[in-house]
């Protein structure tokens, strides 16, 4: 059993930068993939960006390839989103998922564990 909790959302203007974090608990956090999806109003949850349990290998949705990056900290069982030049468009609900497996990586139904979410607002 995983349990996310995010943290960092806010509001910020066009081109600015905000860092998301994702705390798990359980244990094995190492043997999980994490993922961060998100939300806007009135549309379906997107993949955003996945990263393996290692860190080695990472995987980004082409709208958010050259602005977001993903990382990981393994001892400090968390996983952040740092988001650069940020975009009106990129408004949603961001939330963390994790899976050990996931069968497709940038799919919704691919991960167990899910966050609450955190709401990120960027103005024009």
């Amino acid at each position: 059993q995983v349990q996310l909790v995010e943290s960092g959302g806010g509001l910020v203007q066009a081109g600015g930068s905000l860092r998301l974090s994702c705390a798990a608990s359980g244990r094995a956090f190492s043997t999980y993939t994490m993922a961060w999806f998100r939300q806007a109003p009135g549309k379906e949850r997107e993949f955003v960006v996945a990263i393996r349990g290692s860190g080695g290998t990472t995987y980004y949705a082409d709208s958010v390839k050259g602005r977001f990056t993903i990382s990981r900290d393994n001892a400090e069982n968390t996983v952040y989103l740092q988001m650069n030049s940020l975009k009106p468009e990129d408004t949603a609900v961001y939330s963390c998922a994790a899976d050990r497996h996931p069968i497709f990586i940038k799919s919704v139904g691919g991960y167990d564990y899910w966050g609450q979410g955190t709401q990120v607002t960027v103005s024009s």
